[in-house]
């Protein structure tokens, strides 16, 4: 990658679809990916919010199968390349990685918990093996300090990763974060460096930028912010400042603009806002994507979102623990477990 060069990584089509309940459509993932393509998006991430195989009954039952979703993103992507985000456990090599590599795709993100990594060794080797781009990618890494999360790093860098993304699943940094995790990474790993924001507290756009100044060279970026709570770092937005900051991304900016214009009239429902839910969840460090079930559980149960919000945070609540929401909600409203 030339100096200055960041590699932007687009995951409208997979981030997205947590805030439309995994909703998205063959034509509407189609329409998306010849506009991103037309924009000269370097990657375009498809699938379930949760990645390729989270569709279940309690992560949210896609619309769109992994098989419709990747092909229908394969045939319509001519330049830009298609990523999956994929966490194991949620994903099995051969029900999952192995027909997606079949497909044709061309970057695999796989994902684990800050602490996790060690789980990652399996799917990160056999996806090296079929000749893809593979990354290794940490999330809620709020929740350990720089140095562990070093550690687990190392770990993904061991077992062939090609790159590192940390990722704010909460919206719970600010840029001096940011700044001090990147310097601590790029001091002690070999591979590139790349930061995933989340926008609770308005600061998706500032921490990409410390984060690229302190040596990371691959940020994400969803058109108008789409995706999980209070969306993610708008693309259009950080195109704009990248390129303000003499940074190139080789994506062509007119065209991204009509891309995004393109999944505001067909993706969304409404453009993701910093919601005064969406403030405690940054605050309280839990995870995004939890914001829609946070505040039809608290109606249920008349107790206050806030409430509940700052509670998971105490107890480290993590995605794929959707169930405690229930509990915590019943416990606050003073109503026995059953």
């Amino acid at each position: 990658m030339k100096q200055n060069s960041i590699l932007i990584s687009d995951p409208s089509l997979r981030d997205g679809n947590h805030a439309i309940g995994h909703q998205l459509s063959k034509e509407q993932i189609a329409a998306y990916c010849r506009a991103a393509d037309a924009a000269k998006v370097p990657i375009v991430e498809v699938g379930h919010g949760n990645g390729v195989g989270a569709s279940s009954l309690q992560l949210g039952e896609a619309k769109t199968s992994d098989f419709v979703a990747l092909t229908t993103a394969r045939e319509n992507l001519k330049t830009s390349k298609l990523g999956i985000h994929l966490i194991p456990g949620f994903a099995t090599v051969e029900k999952d990685l192995r027909p997606a590599l079949e497909i044709g795709v061309d970057v695999v993100r796989v994902a684990a918990h800050c602490t996790e990594a060690d789980l990652c060794e399996r799917h990160i080797d056999f996806a090296r093996s079929k000749g893809a781009n593979v990354w290794g990618v940490l999330m809620m890494s709020h929740m350990v300090t720089s140095i562990d999360l070093l550690e687990q790093a190392r770990k993904m860098e061991s077992y062939g990763a090609q790159g590192f993304v940390f990722m704010d699943s909460a919206g719970h940094y600010l840029p001096d974060d940011v700044s001090e995790r990147v310097k601590v990474l790029t001091e002690g790993l070999t591979i590139p460096i790349g930061f995933h924001a989340h926008n609770n507290l308005g600061m998706a756009i500032a921490n990409s930028i410390a984060a690229v100044k302190e040596g990371a060279t691959l940020l994400d970026g969803c058109a108008r912010g789409f995706g999980a709570g209070a969306g993610n770092a708008q693309i259009e937005v950080l195109v704009a400042v990248l390129e303000r900051l003499g940074y190139s991304t080789g994506i062509d900016l007119y065209k991204l603009l009509d891309a995004s214009d393109l999944a505001e009239r067909e993706l969304m429902k409404e453009i993701p806002t910093i919601k005064s839910t969406s403030i405690v969840s940054g605050l309280a460090g839990v995870f995004s994507g939890f914001m829609k079930p946070v505040d039809r559980i608290s109606k249920q149960f008349g107790v206050d979102p806030r409430d509940v919000f700052f509670e998971l945070g105490r107890r480290k609540i993590i995605a794929g623990q959707e169930d405690i929401i229930l509990e915590v909600a019943k416990e606050l409203s003073g109503q026995p477990r059953v």
